[in-house]
């Protein structure tokens, strides 16, 4: 049985979901699952730094500015500021990988497309990186990328998880057999393309086809179940890939675009949603550690908490440890790659009065992160803060333009670019302090005769 107050929250944004004409739910299953949609489309313009019009009866938070929105006591972040600096400087073969799982927004690119561009136009562009290879959701899409897909058998680790637990490294598996295939336009040219499939006994043939001819062919038989990455080469200029199962059974997990070049790939892993405990109990474990092995990240964002964040009671008895397990796991995969949690943004609800204020549990699960950021060793950047703390949602809502949707929780595209360059900002904030320590260090170490490191 539910507690009687968590009962009555999920029967209240049940109705406030019925209420804004959702079509498509994420099952419950478990006490802290929230049902994750898209909102609906409100026309917005493409984000210009529009002056905010606050309602004089949303506070601002008093402690909105107060204090760094990147934290990283522990200099955690040292791997990816290092992968930075050889990126911007062009040493060969110097790509700085990111890996961004988060909840919905992420399932559209949103801010994690703001932040991709950022980089990769101050340090170089290595290419897109991971996308799956069909819509889960209808509002899945990458900026720069059109995917659709037909055949398939979808089963995302949120909704209808695969039974043996083998996601992908974006968290969805799709099964497909002769007829099953996909449809992908890239808006600018890749050097090559790599494909994610599980090999299996009895697995069946993946053709990979550009300007009408194969350009590659994945045979997925194998003695055992075991991680399968394939290679191909794409074409100069070629622009529109398909992928058809020409034989048997296939299940793959996704496709990765990359340049030959310095610079940054910056994958966005988002789950409808998803949720850490989505990770800990429904990634199978090892084969999760296998792709983030085989990713090589100089950084992990964990950007996970908007659906947790209204169970008042999971958030103080089990989330704490659920996200230390998902930190665990990441560094016993990737040791060498710096971790980053990265909080929610604001989530707004209506008052008794009618006003648009931030759910009280909120501020405590983002409290619950920084600390476990700490104790783990792990940086952490505080989103509900940087983007203006309590009442942020409202003030985006009564804006002009509007920032983000009627459900206060999923942003439109101006308020993504906000989150998005903020993000920007305090990371690369962060890599100039770093660079400026370091060069400090050695000018010190050689003015006094010791040696260069």
């Amino acid at each position: 049985m539910l507690p009687k107050k968590t009962t009555l929250a999920i029967l209240t944004f049940a109705g406030l979901v019925l209420l804004l004409n959702v079509t498509r739910l994420v099952p419950r299953f478990a006490a802290g699952s929230v049902i994750d949609f898209r909102p609906r489309q409100t026309a917005v313009s493409e984000p210009t730094p529009a002056a905010h019009t606050p309602a004089a009866r949303v506070p601002r938070s008093k402690s909105a500015s107060a204090g760094p929105n990147l934290i990283d006591e522990h200099e955690n972040l040292k791997a990816f500021y290092q992968a930075l600096w050889r990126t911007e400087a062009k040493l060969p073969d110097a790509v700085t990988r990111v890996l961004h799982y988060g909840d919905s927004p992420v399932t559209a690119d949103s801010i994690t497309a703001d932040v991709r561009s950022l980089l990769q136009q101050h340090f170089g562009d290595a290419g897109h990186g991971f996308v799956l290879i069909a819509k889960p959701w209808a509002w899945y899409g990458h900026r720069g990328i059109e995917v659709s897909g037909k055949g398939w058998h979808i089963a995302p680790a949120s909704q209808a998880r695969a039974r043996d637990g083998l996601h992908g490294l974006g968290g969805v598996s799709f099964e497909g057999t002769t007829g099953a295939g996909s449809h992908i336009v890239l808006k600018e040219d890749h050097a090559r393309m790599e494909v994610e499939y599980l090999a299996q006994p009895g697995g069946g043939v993946l053709e990979v086809r550009a300007a009408g001819q194969v350009i590659g062919q994945i045979d997925t038989n194998a003695d055992e179940k075991r991680p399968g990455f394939e290679t191909v080469s794409l074409p100069a200029g070629a622009r529109e890939i398909d992928l058809a199962v020409a034989r048997g059974g296939v299940r793959l997990f996704g496709v990765s675009f990359a340049r030959s070049e310095p610079g940054v790939i910056y994958n966005s892993l988002g789950l409808n949603g998803g949720q850490v405990q989505v990770v800990v109990r429904y990634f199978d474990k090892v084969q999760w550690a296998e792709q983030l092995q085989h990713q090589r990240p100089d950084l992990v964002v964990l950007n996970y908490g908007t659906n947790e964040s209204i169970f008042a009671n999971y958030i103080e008895h089990e989330y704490a440890g659920e996200l230390r397990e998902v930190i665990r796991r990441v560094k016993t995969a990737v040791p060498n790659a710096s971790v980053l949690v990265m909080s929610p943004m604001d989530r707004g609800q209506r008052d008794s009065t009618g006003h648009i204020t931030t759910v009280p549990t909120l501020p405590r699960l983002v409290e619950i992160q920084q600390r476990i950021a700490a104790e783990m060793d792990c940086a952490f950047f505080n989103t509900f803060q940087a983007m203006g703390g309590e009442g942020t949602m409202g003030r985006w809502y009564e804006s002009q333009p509007r920032l983000v949707s009627a459900d206060f929780m999923h942003p439109l595209p101006g308020g993504a670019r906000k989150v998005g360059v903020l993000l920007d900002q305090a990371l690369e904030s962060g890599f100039r302090q770093y660079q400026a320590k370091h060069q400090r260090e050695v000018a010190r170490e050689a003015s006094s005769g010791g040696a260069q490191p």
